[in-house]
C-alpha cells in the first residue's frame, strides 16, 4: 500500500490496469496494490492521456467536469476569469467546475456575419485571426461586398470582418476622390490632312460605385476609350489653323460630348484640357517660316509708318517756313549752330574781308 496527498485545487484519478477506479479529492489517501494516481490542476483545462469519452463514463469524475462539445463549423471562445484564453475547434473538451471561472461563447462559422457578442478586438489577434477574413475600407474609399460572386451591399469606410468558411467573399474598393487620367501620344489627322500628336488630360470622380463596378466592366478603360474617340472625332473635323487658334475649344467639345456618357459609367467629368500639341518636323519648319515672315511684315509696316510720319512732318515744316521768313531764318541758325558745335578751330586764308563776310552771313 502507498499513501498519497492531494493538495488544494488538485484532483487525483486512480487507475488500475488502465481503468479508472476512483477520484481523489483534497486530503490523504491510500493506494492499493497495482493502483497508480494521476494528479490534475483544477485551474487548468482537463487534458488526460486516456480517452475523454471513456473517462466521462465515471459518474464521480463527470460530476466535477463541464463538458464542451464543439461541432463541425463551430468555434468556442474560452474565457477564464473574464480574460480570453483560447479557441476550441471541433471536438470534445472538459473543464473543471467551480475553480477556473470559465465562460464559453459558441460561434457558428457557417454564418458569414460575426455575432455581436464576440469582442471585435480579438478578431485580429492569435489564436482567432486564422478563422476570420478582415477587410479595411479607407476614409477616401467605398467598397462593394460580393458573396459567392454576387453583389451584396455597399460598404462605407471602416473595418469589416467575416468568418472564414466555404462562402467566398470579395471586397472591391474604389477611390472616391478626384482622379486624373492622362491620354498621351494621340496621333490624329486634321481635316486638311495635317498630322498632330496630342497629349490630353481628364479630371473625373466616381460618384456611383455600384454603377461603375457592378454594371460596367473596367470603367476606367471605358472612360479612356470614350475620351479618346471624342478627341479624335473633333480634331478630324477641324482644320489645322482652326485648331491652333482655339485649343480650349477642343477641351470644351470633348467634355460636352463625354459628360452624359460618363454618367452611365457612374463617373462625373470635372475638367478636360489639352496639355500639348506636338507638330511633325516639316509642319514645325513651315510654321517657323510663317512666323518669321509675319514678324518681318510687321516690322516693314512699322518702318513704313514711321517714314510716312517723318515725311509728313517735313512737309508741314516746309509749308510753314515758306509762309514765314522768320521760321526759315531760325531753321538756318539752328543748322549753323549744329555746324559750329563740330568746329574745333577756324583758320582764315586768302584775301578779302573774311570777318565781314561771316558777319554778313549770320546777319541775313
Amino acid at each position: 500500500m502507498e499513501r498519497v496527498n492531494i493538495t488544494t485545487n488538485t484532483v487525483g484519478l486512480v487507475f488500475k490496469n488502465g481503468e479508472l477506479k476512483r477520484v481523489l479529492s483534497k486530503g490523504s489517501h491510500w493506494l492499493f496494490w497495482g493502483e497508480r494516481v494521476q494528479r490534475f490542476d483544477m485551474t487548468k483545462a482537463f487534458a488526460p492521456e486516456q480517452d475523454l469519452r471513456t473517462l466521462l463514463a465515471h459518474e464521480a469524475l463527470a460530476s466535477l467536469l463541464e463538458v464542451v462539445d464543439v461541432a463541425d463549423n463551430e468555434l468556442v471562445l474560452v474565457y477564464q476569469d473574464l480574460r480570453f484564453a483560447t479557441v476550441l475547434t471541433a471536438g470534445k473538451y472538459a473543464f473543471w467546475k467551480g475553480v477556473g471561472g470559465y465562460r464559453f461563447i459558441c460561434a457558428d462559422t457557417t454564418q458569414l456575419e460575426i455575432a455581436e457578442d464576440i469582442d471585435r478586438n480579438l478578431l485580429n489577434r492569435q489564436p482567432l485571426y486564422p478563422y476570420v477574413r478582415a477587410y479595411t475600407v479607407e476614409s477616401f474609399e467605398k467598397g462593394l461586398l460580393f458573396i459567392d460572386g454576387k453583389f451584396d451591399r455597399l460598404l462605407e469606410s471602416g473595418n469589416y470582418v467575416y468568418w472564414k468558411n466555404n462562402t467566398s467573399t470579395t471586397v472591391v474598393k474604389a477611390d472616391m476622390r478626384q482622379l486624373g487620367m492622362e491620354i498621351l501620344g494621340q496621333e490624329i489627322l486634321t481635316k486638311d490632312k495635317a498630322q498632330l500628336r496630342i497629349n490630353f488630360t481628364v479630371t473625373y470622380q466616381v460618384v456611383d460605385l455600384v454603377k461603375a463596378v457592378v454594371h460596367n466592366k473596367e470603367f476606367e478603360k471605358q472612360l479612356y476609350v470614350l475620351v479618346q474617340l471624342a478627341l479624335r472625332a473633333f480634331i478630324s473635323n477641324k482644320g489645322f489653323d482652326e485648331l491652333m487658334e482655339g485649343k480650349q475649344d477642343i477641351a470644351d467639345a470633348v467634355k460636352s460630348t463625354c459628360a452624359s456618357k460618363a454618367e452611365t459609367l457612374g463617373i462625373r467629368l470635372i475638367d478636360c484640357g489639352v496639355k500639348d500639341i506636338i507638330l511633325p518636323g516639316d509642319i514645325k519648319e513651315i510654321m517657323n517660316h510663317v512666323l518669321v515672315a509675319e514678324k518681318r511684315a510687321q516690322a516693314n509696316g512699322i518702318t513704313r509708318r514711321e517714314e510716312t510720319a517723318a515725311m509728313r512732318s517735313l512737309l508741314n515744316t516746309a509749308k510753314l517756313m515758306e509762309d514765314n521768313a522768320m521760321l526759315w531764318k531760325m531753321k538756318e541758325m539752328e543748322h549753323v549752330e549744329k555746324i559750329a558745335e563740330k568746329i574745333g578751330e577756324i583758320t582764315l586764308s586768302g584775301g578779302g574781308n573774311i570777318v565781314g563776310q561771316l558777319k554778313e552771313l549770320f546777319s541775313k
